[in-house]
């Protein structure tokens, strides 16, 4: 996603948001790689798009609401793999995305990374 987002894409997100199931989930892996599996659950979803795509000391409070978010791990792996350059992504700052991205080249989908990660974690190791 870009710093503007089409009205078009604001109407599917807000559509999917309405229909999506509320209270406790489980995301599975595969979640990591499918958005219509995650951004209904993100819970930036009714949040003005402005107030996330701010700039300086703003984009920090901006990532706060992602603290809580059931879901911050798959924004933040989509914004990487797709260098989003504009506003808060899965908690980080575009400067933290990008500090990111020049530390870990390797790192080729962070999607896989951060899904081996989750289910790493889900069993226990």
């Amino acid at each position: 996603m870009t710093a503007t987002i089409p009205d078009r894409n604001r109407a599917a997100t807000a559509q999917r948001a309405a229909t999506a199931p509320s209270g406790d989930f489980e995301l599975g892996v595969e979640s990591f790689r499918d958005r219509q599996e995650w951004v209904p659950r993100a819970k930036c979803r009714d949040i003005d798009p402005d107030k996330l795509f701010v700039r300086g000391a703003a984009q920090r409070e901006a990532a706060v609401i992602c603290r809580h978010c059931p879901v911050v791990l798959q924004c933040r792996a989509d914004a990487l793999d797709n260098r989003v350059e504009f506003g808060v992504w899965g908690g980080l700052t575009e400067r933290q995305r990008r500090a990111m991205l020049r530390e870990h080249p390797e790192i080729t989908s962070w999607a896989d990374f951060y899904a081996e990660q989750y289910a790493a974690q889900r069993a226990g190791k």
